[in-house]
């Protein structure tokens, strides 16, 4: 095991923290004046506490922002929480508390029978999603946790309504820190495949494709929120060191840090901002800085094209996609002293100019030339506002021709992407 698993001094590093956290008041409005920003790992928390004080200095389009959010967080109050022991069938091996999904993408060829109940073999569909992998597993109920707390620590932190906290903190403990129904900090039953694996190496992306927002929301409601607790804050710490631990050292963890397109990318993201979130700074800037050669140069090319995103039945949302991992490493690089932006390959390749490849698309200027079987404009929204920040002037030029997610543009509220189309897989 890596030098970051429990005991000695991290021992007594969790235990300082949660003594640090214990003096933080426990306040009805987190961003009141003076309060410290958020320690978030993706998002710069002082673009956050900014955004919070332009909005108590009446800021009529971060007002309408947040309506737009309070009204999904609203959404949430009557849901959850949610567990990994309800789950039908346990998975392999009998044990409730290991998390198990199934591969989306992978269909029965056969009718099913007593002596088949899965209708194997299975073989893969590209882009096809199984409607089986939506119920009889846990990828349903991640989601939602996901979606929940980010929702719910946002709004709680730009209203102050307690509801917001309390009801993510209840979430947060179900599904991570209760004894009798928490989830064990792996992913070893991750896509399993019926009838071939009981759980693959891709199946991490279950989880790194949105536990970053996770982190960031329990960043939020360390400072001060009503119902999580300093004890609740050391218990998601440790947590965290022990799935950064398996994400490293287990062999699904190296064989997807190993993987060349969006997994790879998305890996390198969570490791990086893990390792930020539990106080591991080197193994954070050592993971940024290797994708630079890792990410960049072989999933980009010279014209800002991601070639193995495009041989994809849902190319555009792949290339969105993976570019929401290289934006979000390239925000959690930021915190550690390493600019992806200003990086440029042998070919020229670089985040920049693979956002810009998407700029006619996103802004209606031209028809997406490569195959996509269920095209949303807006999915590239975040991506484009993400370079726009960093200075790319095509960028620039393009946000006011975005089209805005379902849900509105909360840019501006939490100012990191997000997979805004998001499909498993």
């Amino acid at each position: 095991m890596s030098g970051r698993s429990r005991g000695g001094p991290l021992a007594a590093l969790s235990l300082a923290v949660a003594c640090a956290f214990a003096l933080v008041p426990t306040t009805s409005h987190a961003a009141s004046a003076g309060a410290a920003a958020p320690r978030t790992v993706v998002i710069d928390g002082t673009r956050l506490q900014d955004a919070k004080r332009r909005l108590d200095h009446g800021d009529a389009q971060l007002a309408a922002s947040v309506r737009e959010l309070r009204a999904t967080a609203d959404g949430w109050l009557g849901q959850g929480p949610w567990t990994v022991v309800d789950k039908p069938k346990p998975a392999p091996g009998g044990d409730p508390h290991e998390y198990l999904s199934q591969a989306p993408y992978w269909w029965p060829t056969q009718p099913k029978t007593a002596d088949n109940p899965w209708g194997c073999p299975y073989v893969q569909r590209d882009g096809q999603r199984n409607p089986e992998v939506d119920t009889g597993t846990d990828r349903p109920g991640l989601g939602k946790v996901f979606d929940s707390v980010t929702s719910l620590s946002l709004a709680w932190y730009y209203t102050g309504d307690k509801r917001y906290a309390e009801h993510a903190s209840t979430i947060l403990r179900t599904w991570f820190l209760d004894p009798a129904t928490r989830m064990n900090p792996n992913l070893d039953h991750g896509q399993f495949i019926p009838c071939t694996y009981d759980g693959r190496a891709i199946g991490i992306i279950d989880f790194s494709q949105q536990y970053t927002s996770v982190l960031d929301a329990v960043a939020i409601l360390d400072t001060g929120a009503p119902g999580w607790s300093a004890g609740d804050h050391a218990a998601m710490l440790d947590w965290n060191r022990t799935f950064l631990d398996w994400l490293v050292d287990s062999p699904f963890g190296k064989e997807e840090s190993a993987a060349r397109n969006n997994h790879g990318t998305f890996q390198d993201m969570q490791i990086a901002a893990l390792a930020l979130a539990t106080g591991d700074k080197a193994l954070a800037r050592r993971t940024v800085l290797g994708a630079e050669k890792l990410r960049i140069d072989t999933q980009i090319a010279s014209d800002g094209s991601q070639p193995q995103e495009l041989a994809r039945t849902r190319s555009w949302h792949y290339s969105t996609f993976d570019l929401v991992a290289h934006t979000r490493l390239a925000a959690i690089g930021k915190q550690v002293g390493v600019n992806l932006w200003a990086y440029r390959g042998p070919q020229g390749q670089s985040l920049s100019k693979a956002v810009d490849y998407l700029l006619p698309a996103a802004t209606s200027a031209a028809v997406w030339p490569h195959p996509e079987l269920e095209f949303h404009r807006y999915a590239a929204s975040d991506v484009v506002h993400a370079a726009a920040d960093a200075g790319d002037k095509g960028a620039e030029a393009a946000v006011p021709r975005l089209q805005a997610p379902p849900a509105g543009d909360l840019w501006a509220l939490r100012p990191a992407a997000e997979q805004l189309d998001s499909i498993a897989g």
